[in-house]
């Protein structure tokens, strides 16, 4: 459980939890700025296109990730019927959460070039932070539903997979739930394991150390 990490390392910890805090208020800020820009105000509305943490955090979500390590922020709300763009637009607003969070990425290999964040805990927070970001941009371009590969690549698909969408639409989230479940069920192959796979070269292009 996450929560242990805080006692076997609680400085690390501490930059995880912050890592997933900046993550997903960014990626969700960018989803509702991206919308706004496209023609949609339904975000801004609803007081979303900002950087304020307590606009974008789900109560829940959050203490998932204090006990588990995982959670999530408050789905951004989007009509798709308001964006410019024909089909190109809600593929732009699913594809700048998750670009959001290679951006905060690709910051911190700006900052771990400094020989300031080669040390001490300022690597410690570059490194966490780079980690979890690129682990958020892996994760939410899984292209199941609700996730946003799924809102990426469905619309793309021929119309000879249409039965499969549909499926996919309706059965994605509990499939994901599935997924999930696993990470945290001992003797049984992880799926985190395999995005992980997929993680550390991309630390590695932006020259970032590996965590894991």
């Amino acid at each position: 459980m996450f929560l242990s990490l805080f006692q076997i390392d609680p400085a690390f910890a501490v930059a995880v939890l912050m890592g997933f805090v900046v993550g997903i208020v960014l990626h969700e800020a960018s989803h509702a700025y991206s919308a706004y820009l496209l023609g949609d105000d339904t975000a801004y509305r609803a007081g979303r296109v900002t950087l304020n943490p307590a606009s974008h955090l789900d109560v829940l979500g959050s203490l998932m990730l204090l006990i588990a390590g995982f959670g999530w922020g408050k789905p951004t709300p989007v009509m798709t019927s308001k964006l410019r763009g024909g089909v190109l637009g809600p593929v732009a607003v699913a594809f700048a959460g998750p670009a959001s969070n290679l951006l905060i990425v690709a910051v911190c290999a700006a900052f771990y070039l400094l020989p300031a964040f080669h040390s001490g805990y300022l690597q410690t927070i570059v490194v966490a932070l780079a980690f979890v970001n690129a682990l958020l941009f892996v994760f939410n371009l899984i292209p199941i539903p609700p996730l946003d590969g799924a809102k990426v690549i469905f619309p793309f698909l021929p119309r000879s997979m249409s039965g499969f969408v549909h499926f996919m639409n309706q059965h994605g989230p509990s499939i994901l739930l599935v997924l999930v479940l696993l990470t945290f069920l001992p003797m049984l192959p992880s799926p985190l394991s395999y995005i992980l796979l997929l993680v550390r070269p991309i630390l590695a292009a932006f020259g970032l150390p590996p965590v894991f």
